[in-house]
């Protein structure tokens, strides 16, 4: 395979409220590969719109090198994101995207960075990964855009990476496809990372991990659950399906969540009811429909309950539009 010319220009576009941790892992690869080869294989510089810093999510400042005018030729750009990808519009910015893009830049993004991708119109016919909590808000908002759920992405001249660890994944990938697996393999060793996972790799932990529980059928039964939000089962549905009776599924959720099985169901949907609600622009009527509740007053009172606020004071400020191409839940359900 033909090594690329060295060295490759990174610009990272920091963007408002950007994820310190997925920066940071992108960047430092980069510096370790030239470190390990003993060569300057990839130079980097950090970009914001007007070249003043740029507060992350974490309220740290990054230092710009430059604004977006003065960035100058580049091989990679990766939009920086974080928080509130899905407000960005600023037009000067996308427009400066879709013009480097043009210029044969590879265009990656991570975290909620895809959304600026795609708002510059910049994922049309590529497949494309973003953060797990912005998943269902960014398919309402690109319908047309294939996305999933994979920990990173790589689709020719795109790429895009889930956030957090994953970004250095995404890295390590691209060191291997330009420099050899030896070295995206000594890279990782540097930074403790003992395995490289794929671009397969899911980003969510397993349920067992992630709840405290391995009781196989209560993995089956919430797996089911989460994959069916939107025309949810019932509950005699629910134990017919995973080959258990209601009564033993009630006594499971009890023993090892402290809930019945209605109430964590009722609790997945209100949760990405939150998500549709910070992250698109939808009806509230629609959302409700999209999690799984028949009645606007139900869901209303359902989601109150459990945020303590109605639906639409979730949903301010309202997420533009796209102009080119078409918190988590922290509130408690009372086990019944």
């Amino acid at each position: 395979m033909d090594r690329p010319a060295v060295p490759q220009t990174f610009g990272f576009l920091a963007v408002p409220k950007f994820a310190m941790l997925a920066f940071t892992a992108a960047v430092e690869p980069l510096r370790a590969a030239n470190l390990i080869s003993g060569r300057t294989l990839y130079d980097w510089r950090v970009i914001s719109a007007d070249g003043q810093p740029v507060r992350s999510s974490n309220h740290i400042q990054l230092v710009a090198d430059c604004a977006i005018e003065a960035a100058g030729p580049l091989s990679n750009i990766i939009v920086c994101g974080g928080l509130d990808g899905q407000l960005f519009n600023d037009q000067r910015v996308l427009a400066w995207l879709r013009r480097m893009a043009r210029a044969g830049a590879r265009m990656g993004a991570m975290s909620d960075g895809t959304y600026i991708l795609a708002r510059a119109g910049l994922l049309d016919g590529y497949r494309c990964t973003i953060h797990w909590h912005c998943l269902a808000g960014f398919t309402e908002m690109f319908p047309n855009i294939q996305v999933s759920a994979e920990l990173f992405c790589i689709d020719r001249l795109r790429f895009t990476s889930s956030g957090g660890t994953a970004s250095m994944d995404l890295m390590l990938h691209m060191i291997e496809m330009d420099h050899g697996r030896e070295l995206a393999i000594a890279v990782a060793e540097t930074f403790l990372h003992d395995r490289i996972r794929s671009d397969v790799d899911r980003q969510r932990m397993p349920l067992r991990l992630r709840l405290g529980v391995s009781h196989p059928k209560m993995i089956e039964v919430i797996g089911l659950m989460e994959e069916n939000l939107e025309e949810p089962f019932s509950c005699a549905e629910l134990a017919q399906r995973c080959d258990i009776s209601a009564r033993q599924m009630e006594r499971l959720f009890r023993k090892y969540l402290a809930r019945t099985p209605r109430r964590h169901y009722l609790q997945l949907r209100l949760e990405r009811a939150y998500r549709l609600l910070t992250q698109s622009s939808l009806p509230v009527i629609e959302v409700a429909l999209a999690c799984g509740f028949v009645s606007p007053s139900h869901f209303a009172k359902c989601y109150r309950d459990y945020f303590k606020q109605v639906p639409r004071s979730t949903r301010l400020p309202v997420p533009p539009r796209p102009t080119v191409s078409p918190t988590n839940g922290t509130g408690t359900l009372a086990a019944e």
